[in-house]
C-alpha cells in the first residue's frame, strides 16, 4: 500500500475518534438563567374583512346556505302588480322544500337568483351559475273557476 494513501486513511479514521473524546468536566456550577425581558414586540396578524356588495367571495357556498333557494324549489303564490310603478310590485314565493316564504321586489337577490322583472302573471329571474347568467320565468298557476 502506498504510504501517502496510508496516512490519508489514518487521518480519516483518527479525526472522528478525536471528536468523540469527552471534554474535561468543568467543576464550576452553571450561572443562573437571566429572566427573559419583554422587548415590546407584538405579533400582528393580517385580517381581511369583505365590505363589498353582494355575496362574500371568500365564504363557502355550502356553509352559509347561499345556494338556496333553487329555481326548481320555488312556487309562485301571488303577485301584487303596480301598473303605474312596476318597481313597487311584489311577488310572493314559497320554497316547497323548507316551506320558507319570500316577498320579493325587482332587483332583490335570493341566493343565486336575482328578480329581474315582475309582470302581472309571472316573475323573471336572472340565475347566476358558474360565472354565467341565464333567465328563467315562474308563472302563476291558472286556477279554474268553481261551479
Amino acid at each position: 500500500m502506498n504510504p501517502t494513501r496510508m496516512i490519508g486513511l489514518l487521518l480519516l479514521v483518527a479525526a472522528p475518534l478525536a471528536a468523540q473524546t469527552p471534554a474535561k468536566k468543568d467543576s464550576t456550577p452553571p450561572a443562573p438563567a437571566a429572566p427573559a425581558r419583554d422587548t415590546g414586540t407584538t405579533l400582528v396578524r393580517e385580517v381581511f374583512s369583505y365590505e363589498g356588495a353582494g355575496r362574500d367571495p371568500f365564504a363557502s357556498l355550502l356553509r352559509n346556505g347561499d345556494v338556496r333557494p333553487l329555481m326548481a324549489d320555488l312556487k309562485l303564490l301571488a303577485i301584487y302588480f303596480d301598473g303605474q310603478y312596476p318597481g313597487r310590485s311584489v311577488a310572493v314565493l314559497r320554497d316547497i322544500t323548507t316551506q320558507k316564504r319570500y316577498e320579493v321586489k325587482p332587483g332583490e337577490i335570493l341566493g343565486r337568483l336575482k328578480v329581474a322583472q315582475i309582470r302581472p302573471r309571472d316573475v323573471t329571474f336572472t340565475v347566476q351559475e358558474f360565472g354565467f347568467e341565464r333567465q328563467e320565468t315562474l308563472s302563476l298557476v291558472k286556477q279554474e273557476a268553481n261551479p
